[in-house]
């Protein structure tokens, strides 16, 4: 369970699933007025949350599809993570990659959040690490087409 504190007198919006088999549910804009997003330009849109997310889990903020396919605005640090320990208020960083200004109302949905586990990891220092196939082939480094020919 997610515990949120939310600013209702001004009409923030409680998450929420649209399908019964929908990971993420909706993160809605609170604002007081209309915000014009440029084209290539990035903004931070309030949604009047507050979460208090257990221990040992995440929210991930992610992109919805439909507003990066028909208008190109997406979420900048996809996927933006919000730790346990955070008590502010939830806002996402949008970006209007596409090529015509894109207006934000108070209500919209705007992004889709995922509650996840976390593992916190152990870290060691060592001299040398296990040989893999793939090695330090890095980016590119196993080809673009399924056949596994470089193009």
């Amino acid at each position: 369970m997610v515990n949120i504190k939310c600013v209702a007198s001004k009409g923030a919006i409680i998450p929420e699933y649209k399908t019964s088999g929908a990971a993420g549910a909706d993160l809605c804009a609170l604002l007081d007025a209309p915000l014009t997003i440029p084209a290539g330009r990035s903004a931070l849109v309030p949604t009047g949350l507050y979460f208090e997310i257990p221990e040992g889990y995440e929210v991930q903020v992610r992109p919805r599809s439909g507003l990066a396919a028909k208008n190109g605005v997406t979420v900048l640090n996809t996927p933006g993570t919000i730790d346990s320990d955070y008590r502010g208020e939830i806002k996402v960083i949008l970006i209007n990659l596409g090529t015509a200004d894109f207006t934000v109302n108070s209500g919209d949905r705007i992004a889709q959040m995922v509650v996840a586990p976390v593992t916190q990891a152990a870290f060691s220092i060592t001299d040398s690490l296990s040989e893999t196939e793939r090695g330090t082939g890095g980016f590119g480094s196993t080809g673009v087409s399924a056949s596994g020919n470089q193009k």
